[in-house]
């Protein structure tokens, strides 16, 4: 079945009271990468922006909130939360995985699909509305974490 989803997107945000979605129209085709080495022998790292946090961690707030959680590969499921004003947590309540996929990664790991994760996957919470911040303090803090952790490949999870 198809969703319309920046459709869906505009009315949910006009039904909260904001003004209509800015959506990001980027002017340049971002360049396109090779693998670089099989995916059974890569390094990958988890980036997702589900608002997925762990219990004990400060969860996103609603307003432009530019911050990113480190949330190490190795965390038991049942300690990951969720917080987000953009669409409905209760799948990612229920089941983290449907929006932070760390169990799948962990198994295809297991069986050799994917030769290691990093060490932490992060998480922040979309919907921001300044594409200003996103690329001139997100994306770049994001970006130098991803190197530092070697990271041959990112997945990344939106939602």
């Amino acid at each position: 079945m198809h969703i319309e989803y920046m459709k869906l997107m505009d009315q949910l945000y006009t039904t909260m009271g904001y003004s209509a979605y800015q959506w990001v129209k980027n002017d340049n085709t971002p360049p396109w990468q090779s693998l670089r080495k099989p995916l059974s022998q890569s390094r990958l790292a988890l980036l997702a922006s589900g608002g997925i946090y762990v219990t004990g961690q400060t969860a996103f707030h609603f307003k432009d909130d530019t911050s990113y959680r480190a949330i190490p590969k190795n965390i038991m499921t049942e300690d990951l939360r969720a917080t987000h004003f953009a669409y409905d947590l209760r799948a990612a309540r229920s089941d983290p995985n449907s929006v932070f996929p760390i169990d799948s990664l962990r198994q295809l790991v297991s069986e050799g699909f994917i030769g290691e994760l990093c060490e932490h996957a992060y998480t922040f919470m979309g919907g921001i509305y300044s594409s200003r911040r996103v690329k001139e303090e997100l994306a770049p803090s994001l970006t130098k974490r991803l190197v530092n952790d070697r990271a041959d490949i990112v997945l990344f999870v939106p939602c």
